[in-house]
């Protein structure tokens, strides 16, 4: 135990700043845990529990080669500490896979290879492409619904049950079960992200909304495959047929689980059918190749690009309308019904909200005429002109002199009206000696919003009084996961390295003179005498301090001062 503790305390020293945040990071070590340097590190590795975790980790592959002795296992087993430098797993790692050999000996046992799946008929295809594309318009709708207000997370990480409840009443999904699995496959793609208790949409998110179908199901077939375990990814960059997947971590208990939630995401995208078959697109995906939606393009629903717009400011879509033109005919009508044939209604909130985000009367009369096989309606060219007439009659703005953000309005009523709205009282809103205009200590933009929340047709106003469009929340970037291993392993890695050293004798006999120390243990100490002779005392360690040892020496029955620097070795009386 001493020699591999030393042995791997060396070699957790030698690994670059970078390397030992991956290993720790891949043996689930706490960045608070309390070490002190390298051979606290290396005992906290050998111990029996934490080497138990990692085994969970490893894959079968991985177990047979760690199992059949020196110089069979590295990757994952090298990573993960529990091998040398040749492939030889340490005595307390061979003793815990010995243990669990004993007790799930299938563990260590190859399997044969996974049968090649057939290639699937025409209507099975047709089938996964639906639910391929129905899963899209899901995760779109979803994707929308959180760019608008980002979804709140529990303490434990999944979405909180109001937000689960308001996209099942929307119809963005059918089941709350459902949302997970989405944000599963969003999180993958780096389409969204869960920031501290939220789940906000990347940039690349915001792109893919507008991005036709087949596009859409590349990037999430991509992301689905760069997001599998490594045990079952191929050296070619491809992954196992999903009929072999269940037994890859055969130690890990939580694993049959996971791997069929894995086989359900791919299912819903239609990588998946039955165990036998294959899909063109998931043959090619499987082989390492890129995600090909051009075979499954022409099993999707024919997208449209025009819509009949009618006297009662409804909009119908006879076919699945085009994700671009959707996604923007959405931000100035609420959809109320979504299948093959969408509709859309047109109100003034609706096209309010437009507004707000950068709208205006000659856009969306633009839009819509390119868009319409039956121009625009008389009441809808109306609703326009009057929506945009009363638009922006209260402004807010950011008063620099006070620090303060100034709501005003032409409209006295109006004024008087967001006064005494007893929704607004969070505002704090105050009525100034000698100004016309409502002040608040609330930001300008948290002042907008609640506002528009209540229906007030308000504009944010930038530092020279030009009307300013924004946004409810900045969208994280792709570019901003969490903060990488390193950076998170930063105060430890500092503490390692500041620690004892690993080179030569003189830190492991410094580790073992402290810990004697601390124990009150007694102790054999060999010192180098003067004339070059070696001689050994038995002493209760008392103290360490100035570059000396004081011990008891009970067979004298007196207090010896040892300089370390002539002690030779240290050992357990």
């Amino acid at each position: 135990m001493v020699s591999d503790a030393r042995a791997l305390a060396t070699r957790l020293a030698d690994l670059g700043d970078a390397a030992l945040a991956r290993t720790l990071a891949a043996r689930g070590v706490s960045p608070q845990a309390p070490w002190h340097d390298f051979f606290d590190a290396a005992e906290g590795l050998l111990d029996a529990a934490s080497i138990d975790r990692a085994l969970t980790r490893l894959d079968r592959q991985d177990l047979v080669a760690l199992h059949a002795g020196p110089g069979s296992a590295d990757g994952t087993a090298a990573r993960l500490a529990l091998v040398d430098r040749h492939g030889a797993a340490y005595t307390p790692v061979a003793e815990r896979v010995a243990a669990a050999a004993t007790v799930a000996p299938d563990a260590f046992t190859p399997t044969p290879a996974a049968p090649e799946p057939a290639p699937a008929d025409q209507r099975s295809a047709a089938a996964a492409a639906e639910r391929a594309f129905t899963t899209a318009g899901s995760l779109a709708d979803v994707l929308l619904a959180c760019l608008h207000t980002p979804l709140a997370r529990t303490g434990a990480g999944p979405v909180s049950a109001a937000d689960r409840r308001r996209l099942t009443e929307a119809g963005a999904i059918e089941f709350s079960d459902d949302l997970e699995d989405l944000l599963a496959s969003a999180a993958a793609a780096g389409l969204a992200a869960p920031h501290e208790r939220e789940w906000t949409v990347t940039d690349a998110g915001e792109r893919w909304l507008e991005a036709p179908t087949p596009q859409r199901w590349a990037t999430i077939a991509e992301g689905f495959r760069a997001g599998l375990p490594g045990g079952l990814r191929t050296p070619a960059g491809g992954f196992l047929p999903h009929s072999a997947w269940a037994g890859v971590y055969p130690l890990d208990a939580e694993w049959p689980t996971r791997a069929e939630r894995l086989r359900r995401i791919g299912a819903r995208w239609g990588l998946f059918g039955d165990e036998s078959v294959e899909f063109p697109w998931t043959a090619a995906l499987r082989s390492g190749e890129k995600a090909d939606a051009a075979t499954m393009a022409p099993y999707l629903p024919a997208e449209i690009d025009r819509v009949y717009l009618q006297a009662d400011l409804t909009a119908i879509a006879p076919g699945p309308l085009a994700p671009a033109l959707d996604l923007r005919l959405r931000s100035i009508a609420v959809r109320e019904s979504r299948a093959q044939a969408s509709t859309y209604r047109f109100t003034a909130e609706s096209l309010g909200a437009g507004m707000t985000e950068g709208e205006t009367a000659e856009s969306m009369r633009e839009f819509l005429a390119g868009l319409s096989l039956t121009g625009i309606p008389q009441p809808l060219a109306y609703l326009i002109e009057s929506t945009a007439s009363r638009h922006g009659l209260v402004r807010v703005r950011a008063d620099e002199a006070t620090g303060r953000t100034r709501v005003e309005s032409a409209d006295e009523g109006l004024l008087e009206a967001i006064t005494v709205d007893q929704a607004l009282r969070p505002l704090g809103l105050l009525v100034l000696e000698g100004d016309d205009a409502l002040s608040s200590r609330v930001a300008r933009d948290a002042v907008y919003w609640t506002l528009a929340d209540a229906r007030y047709p308000v504009v944010a106003l930038d530092a020279k009084g030009n009307p300013e469009s924004i946004h409810r929340r900045t969208a994280a970037t792709p570019s901003a996961p969490a903060a990488p291993a390193e950076e998170t392993y930063a105060r430890l890695i500092g503490t390692l390295r500041g620690g004892h050293g690993t080179e030569g004798e003189e830190g492991w006999l410094e580790r073992e003179l402290e810990q004697a120390v601390r124990a009150r243990a007694e102790i054999v100490v060999v010192v180098r005498m003067p004339d070059g002779s070696e001689r050994s005392f038995t002493l209760e360690a008392a103290g360490l301090g100035g570059g000396r040892l004081r011990g008891r020496d009970r067979a004298a029955d007196i207090e010896r001062t040892l300089p370390v620097s002539s002690i030779v070795s240290v050992s357990a009386v």
